[in-house]
């Protein structure tokens, strides 16, 4: 379904009191352009950033912000009860704290205890108190009871200071409103996805690994839920939370990795490998830590090729299950990283091979990823860059379109 054919949506849109509280002007317009009925739910603290006139423009509706009014409406739970959807952008520390606890002493919080509508809300704060112990558990608890979390960003924030805090992007936002509501286009499709970076021992301390966080990977697998389908994810050293619809099986090493998926694959319609596999391990593993003094100056380690699990999916995939692989390339010039992923999807044998440069600040670990994905005659496909929830939703709808069109 498209988005011009999306029914319109009862969208209620939350603003809390932060200087981010400027984007939630740009999140409103969105969602009024796509056709959606968006109505305004703003704190006090929230209209001393934004003007009440502004927002109302905006949105195309009055700006409710007072527990009191409309009391012969009962307004304080009639607009969480007719939302479809609601979104809190920007999410403070304070209102993420509050909802946790599920206090209702003003109109945002009775809105949300009276809605059962999905709620999404897009955290932006100060580094110190997004890593605070109190916040983390918070938003754990948020995450539990199906709160879908969208950010935030790591950049500059208010005053000299950067970091992990700043507010989601606008258009990230959107989109994961608009995905908490619909459609469930992979409703009854059992999706297998792996994700994370393998570590190999060496010996019980010490392991050969690489620096894949696993967020490409989890955002893979939680926008597939969203959507509908059953979703098994098999994680190796994950950074990142899972999300509850999501089933984890939780590995280490390739050979883990390996066993789990290719004991999962047979029953899978979908297979997308995101995981950063190590392509060797040490031929032996030693019992007890590697002594330094003992060792001596030098410590030589022989290494042998993990198994193939992109290639052993392909040898022995059902005809109408489709396989995603992953190539993550150093390589700087853009046609010889493409020539690399054509080399690979053909000795792969997969259908559709995502190929995304990497480095020492691109790719592993960072919130955006900027792909290009090849088919299996190795012409592009698609390209995609941003944030990696949208770069995992654009790739599940070339999911569906490859599906479409082999069906047919």
């Amino acid at each position: 379904m498209s988005e011009s054919e999306r029914s319109p949506l009862n969208v209620v849109v939350g603003v809390t009191g932060g200087i981010a509280a400027y984007k939630a002007v740009a999140v409103i317009r969105a969602l009024v352009l796509e056709g959606h009925d968006v109505h305004v739910v703003a704190t006090e603290s929230a209209l001393r950033f934004v003007g009440l006139p502004t927002l109302e423009a905006i949105s195309r509706n009055p700006v409710s912000h007072e527990l009191f009014e409309g009391v012969a409406q009962v307004r304080h739970v009639a607009i969480g009860q007719s939302a479809d959807v609601i979104v809190l952008a920007p999410a403070t520390a304070n209102t993420i704290a509050r909802l946790a606890a599920g206090f209702a002493d003003d109109l945002l919080g009775t809105t949300i205890l009276a809605s059962t509508a999905p709620l999404v809300i897009a955290p932006a704060m100060h580094t110190e108190m997004w890593q605070n112990a109190a916040t983390v558990h918070n938003i754990a608890t948020l995450r539990d009871r199906g709160v879908i979390i969208v950010g935030p960003a790591s950049g500059q924030l208010t005053g000299t200071d950067s970091g992990p805090g700043r507010m989601a992007e606008p258009d990230d936002i959107v989109d994961a409103v608009l995905a908490a509501v619909g459609p469930k286009d992979l409703a009854g499709t059992r999706i297998l996805v792996t994700a994370g970076g393998t570590r190999e021992p060496i010996d019980p301390v010490r392991f050969i690994g690489n620096r894949s966080s696993g967020k490409q990977g989890v955002a893979i697998a939680a926008a597939a839920a969203a959507r509908g389908a059953s979703v098994t994810l098999i994680g190796a050293n994950l950074d990142v939370p899972v999300p509850p619809a999501v089933t984890l099986v939780a590995v280490s090493s390739a050979e883990e990795l390996a066993e789990a998926t290719l004991g999962a694959s047979s029953s899978a319609d979908v297979v997308i490998m995101a995981a950063a596999v190590a392509d060797y391990r040490p031929d032996a593993v030693a019992a007890s830590k590697l002594k330094k003094d003992t060792q001596g100056d030098e410590l030589t380690l022989r290494l042998v090729k993990t198994q193939d699990i992109l290639a052993s999916l392909a040898e022995s995939k059902p005809a109408d299950q489709v396989l995603i692989g992953f190539a993550a390339e150093t390589e700087n010039d853009d046609p010889a990283l493409l020539e690399l992923g054509r080399e690979k999807i053909a000795r792969k044998g997969c259908d559709l091979l995502v190929v995304n440069r990497v480095g020492w600040t691109t790719g592993f670990g960072t919130d955006d990823n900027s792909v290009v994905v090849l088919d299996r005659a190795g012409d592009i496909v698609m390209e995609a860059s941003g944030t990696k929830p949208s770069v995992a939703g654009r790739i599940l709808d070339l999911l569906n379109r490859t599906r479409h069109d082999t069906s047919t």
